[in-house]
């Protein structure tokens, strides 16, 4: 299961032309937004 999973972030990463470091980037930054519409929808 966890070679799959690295093989499909390789694969997807290339198809957008990232690094895995960029794709770092991205998912901390999706959490960051995800997270912060979580806390506005309930404590809103």
């Amino acid at each position: 299961m966890i070679k799959w999973h690295k093989k499909y972030i390789d694969k997807t990463l290339k198809s957008f032309g990232m690094s895995n470091y960029q794709g770092m980037w991205v998912s901390f930054i999706k959490g960051l937004i995800i997270g912060g519409l979580i806390i506005y929808i309930f404590f809103n």
